[in-house]
C-alpha cells in the first residue's frame, strides 16, 4: 500500500539520520576527556564504537547497528546513557530523542528550569496577547494584553494552567466562543504535545486530575484524536469589549524546545 510505503520509507529516513548524528557526535568526543587514553593508532577522530558500546553497557554489535539505520528497539535508557557519553548539548539530546520518538527519561529534569528572564521581558514586550506555555501547558509568561483579554486570569491562581482553566474554570465556559468545540480540539492538540511523555510524572499528575475533575476532557482522551496546535481564528466573548476575535500563532523556543509561544494578532474576520 502507498501509505505504508511512504511510512516505512520515512522511516528509514529518520534512522539513517540518526545513525549520521551519532557518528558525528561520536567523532568529537575526545578519547582523554572520558579518561580513555588517546592512543596512537586511530585512524579517524573521536571515540571507537567499541569504547561508546563499552561506556553506554551495551554490545558493540547493537550499537554498530543502530549507527547502521537498522530497525532495533532501543530503550530511553539506553538512548540517555549515549547522549551522556557522547556529552551531546541540550539542543542535540532533544534532537535525538526526537529521532528515536521516545521521551527522554531526563527530561523532567529540564522541565522545572526557570526561563531566562529577559525571555519573559520579551513577551512583556509583546502589544497583543501572548503567553508561554511549558508540556504541562503550565503558563510559565504572559503579558498584561492576555491578562486583560482573560480578565484576570492567570493572576487570579496560584499555578496557572491553560488546561486547568479551561476545563476546571467556569469562567472558560463563559469566555472561549463555541466551548465545546474548542475544548475538543485542545484535548487533541494537548495529546500531540505529550505524546511519548505522556506517563512522565509531571505530564500524567496533569492528566490524573483533569480525567478526574472534567467527564469532557477525559471524555474527548479517550478518543485518541490528535492534531497540531495550529494557528487559526479564536474567538472570545469579553464581558467589557464584547465579541473579540484573534489570529493564533505558535513558535517553539529554541532556548526551551518543550516550551512554545503563542501569540494572537486582532483579526478582522466577521
Amino acid at each position: 500500500m502507498p501509505g505504508t510505503r511512504a511510512s516505512s520509507m520515512q522511516g528509514q529516513a529518520r534512522r539513517k539520520a540518526l545513525g549520521d548524528f551519532l557518528r558525528t557526535a561520536r567523532s568529537r568526543v575526545q578519547p582523554e576527556t572520558l579518561g580513555l587514553p588517546p592512543g596512537v593508532r586511530r585512524r579517524t577522530p573521536g571515540l571507537r564504537r567499541e569504547e561508546v558500546a563499552q561506556l553506554a553497557g551495551i554490545s558493540v554489535t547493537w550499537y554498530t547497528w543502530i549507527e547502521q539505520g537498522r530497525d532495533v528497539s532501543v530503550s530511553p535508557s539506553v538512548w540517555a546513557r549515549l547522549a551522556s557519553v557522547l556529552s551531546l548539548a541540550r539542543a542535540e539530546r532533544h534532537y535525538l530523542f526526537e529521532l528515536a520518538e521516545c521521551a527522554d527519561p531526563e527530561h523532567s529534569k529540564d522541565s522545572v528550569t526557570p526561563l531566562p528572564a529577559r525571555l519573559a521581558d520579551c513577551v512583556h514586550s509583546i502589544t497583543t496577547p501572548a503567553y508561554i506555555l511549558d508540556r504541562c501547558w503550565n503558563v510559565l509568561a504572559r503579558n498584561q494584553a492576555l491578562l486583560h483579554l482573560f480578565e484576570g486570569w492567570p493572576d487570579r491562581v496560584a499555578s496557572p494552567n491553560l488546561l486547568r482553566y479551561i476545563f476546571l474554570d467556569p469562567a472558560a465556559r463563559e469566555l472561549v466562543v463555541d466551548w465545546d468545540q474548542r475544548a475538543s480540539r485542545v484535548v487533541a492538540e494537548f495529546r500531540a504535545d505529550a505524546g511519548v511523555h505522556a506517563d512522565e510524572p509531571d505530564v500524567r499528575a496533569v492528566l490524573d486530575e483533569l480525567r478526574q475533575g472534567s467527564p469532557v476532557f477525559s471524555h474527548w482522551w479517550t478518543r485518541h484524536t490528535v492534531v497540531d496546535r495550529e494557528g487559526g481564528l479564536r474567538e472570545f466573548r469579553h464581558t467589557a469589549a464584547g465579541v473579540l476575535r484573534y489570529q493564533q500563532f505558535t513558535f517553539r523556543l529554541a532556548t526551551r524546545p518543550d516550551c512554545k509561544l503563542v501569540m494572537l494578532l486582532e483579526s478582522d474576520a466577521s
